[in-house]
């Protein structure tokens, strides 16, 4: 049994950096661009990068906020990560036709920063529960 609740901390920290990335990518990359013109030459769509990560950041959320839940047994914290997601799937897929840039930033940053703030939960409730 503690090797499930190390690999749920894990998890969870992991998923709240991929969080985190997301947020400075939203926010940083067009300045990088402007910054540093030389970085255009690599042909990538935002929203491929978008869709992408959440190949990655599914799974793991998931999977940390259900180990997390059978552990603490507060299955509110799913919530967070299930909201968290439908911003970010929202976002990368309809968000630029649906909000415009700036929406779709902010609807990305809101779901990155609740599925950071779900994590940080799971992994709060995940100790409190050890002692």
């Amino acid at each position: 049994m503690k090797i499930l609740s190390l690999s749920n901390l894990s998890l969870d920290n992991l998923s709240i950096k991929l969080s985190i990335f997301c947020g400075f990518h939203c926010l940083f990359l067009p300045l990088a661009l402007i910054f540093l013109p030389s970085l255009t030459i690599f042909s990538f769509s935002e929203e491929l990068i978008h869709q992408l990560l959440l190949i990655v950041i599914i799974p793991i959320s998931v999977i940390a906020m259900f180990l997390g839940c059978r552990k603490h047994k507060n299955y509110n914290v799913f919530m967070y990560g299930v909201l968290g997601i439908s911003f970010l799937f929202i976002s990368a897929f309809w968000g630029h036709d649906l909000f415009g840039e700036f929406g779709e930033k902010l609807a990305t940053l809101v779901g990155s920063s609740i599925i950071a703030f779900g994590h940080v939960k799971n992994q709060s409730l995940c100790k409190d529960n050890c002692h």
